[in-house]
């Protein structure tokens, strides 16, 4: 694990109840604020990101800087997103000798790479402590990022980083979503205690790696997620039934479709694995260019 000496932390850093109190701060509940105050956790994070000098890191939700003094302290050029202006100017004064570090009050569903990555950047890590209730869509923004990252570490609820993990008998649109990108592991979990003020539930450091080259084309990823969404908004039914809800799909083209793919018209949507959802996209544009 790294062992970045703790001086690399502002002292400030390490006490955020006494910061936010400086500040007359109040963190935003309607923001799903939790400032991380555990090194552990922090160590967890910088371990798996494995930052040089010659990197560059995109910070998703900066907030008081703990993270971020770290991020700054391998050498590596810090892109800090924040979308809160208290913690944006209190941000911009802590780091303003650090000649490595720039801060961007953006709103990480709305930024895109080519507003703050530097002109023919080849490649970029990404890091935050991503607010429990925008997870989905912040890593399905994220993920979408052109040029994609070449790694991801976040922090998220730990039930949220289990069902992105999940294999067949738990997938959903989050795991697809995810899987379709890179491959996601935790890498720990992380207790309540390690965040002010301490949310109610557990967390974990989440690790996506995303794939080298895309696993399908733009049009079969829509075709995927076609079905996907049809499946899984009637997850309780057998997939002979839930998939005639997707376009140009009756309940007798489904069942020829699941048969072609080799799939019981039985089986649950969550039952289903990346590669049975990439061989039913592919197949259903067969059979929609058959319709044209």
């Amino acid at each position: 694990m790294s062992t970045l000496p703790a001086q690399t932390l502002a002292p400030e850093a390490l006490a955020p109840q006494q910061l936010l109190r400086r500040l007359g701060i109040l963190a935003r509940k309607r923001m799903g604020q939790h400032f991380i105050v555990s090194r552990s956790a922090i160590l967890h994070i910088l371990d798996a990101l494995a930052l040089s000098s010659t990197d560059l890191v995109v910070e998703v939700g900066a907030g008081l800087g703990a993270l971020t003094g770290f991020l700054a302290a391998t050498g590596a050029q810090v892109v800090a997103i924040e979308l809160d202006e208290r913690l944006c100017a209190h941000l911009t004064s802590q780091f303003a000798q650090a000649g490595n570090v720039r801060i961007v009050q953006a709103d990480v569903l709305k930024v895109v790479p080519a507003s703050f990555l530097p002109a023919r950047t080849v490649g970029y890590k990404v890091v935050g402590n991503l607010p429990y209730y925008i997870t989905s869509a912040a890593l399905r923004h994220i993920l979408s990022w052109e040029p994609l990252p070449k790694l991801v570490v976040v922090m998220v609820q730990l039930e949220v980083a289990q069902r992105i993990t999940a294999g067949p008998g738990g997938m959903s649109l989050l795991s697809l979503m995810v899987q379709l990108k890179g491959q996601p592991s935790i890498l720990a979990q992380i207790p309540p205690g390690a965040f002010v003020p301490a949310p109610k539930v557990r967390s974990a450091v989440l690790k996506i790696a995303p794939h080298p080259q895309p696993i399908c084309s733009r049009e079969e990823e829509e075709a995927l997620f076609c079905l996907a969404r049809a499946a899984f908004g009637q997850k309780r039914k057998a997939l002979g039934n839930s998939l005639a809800g997707a376009p140009a799909l009756s309940r007798e083209r489904a069942g020829a479709l699941l048969a072609a793919a080799g799939i019981p018209a039985r089986a649950r949507p969550q039952e289903l694995s990346l590669e049975d959802w990439l061989r039913l996209a592919r197949l259903y544009l067969f059979l929609l260019a058959e319709r044209v």
